[in-house]
């Protein structure tokens, strides 16, 4: 048998392999996952509150945002020093990891204090113990991609894979023991308690490349690269935090609670679509990163990578439109929810289309290039701007002439369809301009 698979693995290649392994584990993890999502969340969380779930979600990652840029910048530079195999280093770096931690925490803790209790009541939450578990939740989520990123960048699939499986069950025991005391503030207890597994496992699978001596690492020069690279980051990351966050407010906030509920289960099933496209992506980056260290073109593998995931999720929508309504209709308060089954093949394609757009900017991050913010910065701060504008348009009564008021009335956000329309202008603009850039990046090669 093992010489079979090494005949396999010599077949396809390490990058589909290692693909393919990632894609398994997560498969078998995803069935857990699906059924805390569709099953454990809208059995504990009414109809009125679930549609809370996403944007309570996001608003935590905003508050991670630096934290955030902070690990992909360091992604880069582990990339580099793996590859150079300079472990004494690393472990530096590892170790700056917690007092930056500590400083943007201090931040996150003013920003809870202040913007929390006015972003809940706006989307109808009441407050209770949420701050806390949230904050919990994004500083987890921050850390974590930190040293998972260290197993990628080392290509230590094979643990990353096997800490994804043991994740899954944690966060369904923490949710089915928290969740029936406090749902929503129980939905944060399980989605930090598998980020803390991960961080505590990702130090052990580490202990042989740490188990060296510190050596110098910071420098000018170092922190001038690792600033230039923290600040691309993190203006590509507010831009979009801001556009992420006031999308899924406007869901929740604009439209009825039956709508914004059903954008969440909906959401839950085109998830799947992103199966294969987070397996790929996590595989990519140290693959293009090599190629790209070489002077070699990483594109091609970003149009098989692309052309994969879209494949195999036209396969994922089939079931779905022709039995999305009856596979909604089995789920905790399914009848409240099945007539959006429609929605489901076409958030499919939604996730489609950003999946190509994900892997062309993981391949150019891998690379150090970052040519990408030029068309996602604007793209990402205009469109939520609109949303505000057209959804809102109340507001600027008496401000603005009463011909443009009426125009907004008509076209303002009122059900997910509409919702799902002006998502589908965004995604299709943003795919024109990276299929662009990608040719461009082709033609420079």
């Amino acid at each position: 048998m093992r010489k079979l698979m090494e005949r396999i693995r010599l077949r396809l290649g390490d990058f589909w392999w290692y693909s393919i392994m990632l894609f398994c584990a997560y498969r078998t993890v995803d069935a857990l996952n699906a059924f805390v999502g569709l099953w454990i969340v809208p059995k504990y969380i009414s109809p009125e509150e679930l549609g809370a779930v996403v944007p309570l979600s996001n608003f935590a990652n905003c508050l991670a945002l630096p934290l955030a840029a902070f690990a992909n910048a360091f992604r880069n530079e582990v990339s580099r020093l793996s590859t150079s195999r300079n472990m004494g280093q690393l472990k530096t770096l590892l170790c700056s990891v917690f007092a930056a931690t500590g400083i943007f925490l201090a931040v996150a803790l003013v920003a809870v204090r202040f913007i929390l209790p006015l972003f809940l009541e706006r989307i109808r939450i009441a407050e209770g113990s949420l701050g806390f578990l949230i904050l919990a939740a994004s500083f987890l989520g921050a850390i974590s991609p930190i040293y998972a990123n260290a197993l990628q960048s080392l290509k230590k699939f094979k643990q990353q894979s096997i800490m994804a499986m043991v994740g899954a069950p944690i966060r369904l025991i923490a949710m089915v023991v928290a969740m029936p005391l406090r749902a929503i503030s129980g939905y944060f207890v399980g989605q930090s308690a598998p980020l803390a597994f991960g961080i505590i496992a990702s130090v052990f699978c580490l202990r042989k490349e740490l188990a060296v001596r510190a050596q110098p690492y910071w420098s000018r020069d170092v922190a001038r690269r690792f600033i230039r690279t923290f600040t691309l980051y993190a203006a590509g990351g507010l831009a979009s935090c801001f556009y992420v966050l006031v999308e899924s407010t406007v869901i929740r906030q604009r439209l009825p609670d039956i709508d914004s509920a059903g954008y969440y289960m909906v959401s839950r099933f085109s998830e799947i679509a992103n199966f294969l496209y987070l397996a790929v992506a996590f595989t990519l980056f140290p693959f293009s990163a090599e190629l790209a260290a070489k002077g070699k073109n990483y594109m091609k593998l970003v149009f098989k990578s692309g052309f994969a995931v879209a494949l195999c999720n036209v396969f994922i929508a089939i079931p779905f439109f022709l039995f999305g309504r009856d596979i909604l209709a089995l789920l905790p308060n399914g009848a409240d929810y099945s007539q959006f089954w429609w929605a489901i093949p076409w958030q499919i394609a939604l996730c489609s289309s950003g999946a190509f757009i994900g892997l062309y900017i993981t391949a150019e991050m891998s690379a150090n290039r970052f040519g990408y913010l030029k068309w996602t910065i604007p793209f990402d701060l205009v469109y939520p701007i609109v949303l505000l504008l057209v959804t809102g348009h109340g507001y600027f009564a008496g401000f603005i002439p009463e011909s443009w008021t009426e125009f907004l009335a008509r076209h303002n956000i009122y059900s997910l369809s509409t919702m799902l329309v002006w998502m589908t202008v965004l995604n299709i603009l943003k795919l024109i301009a990276c299929i662009v850039f990608m040719r461009r990046r082709v033609i420079l090669v």
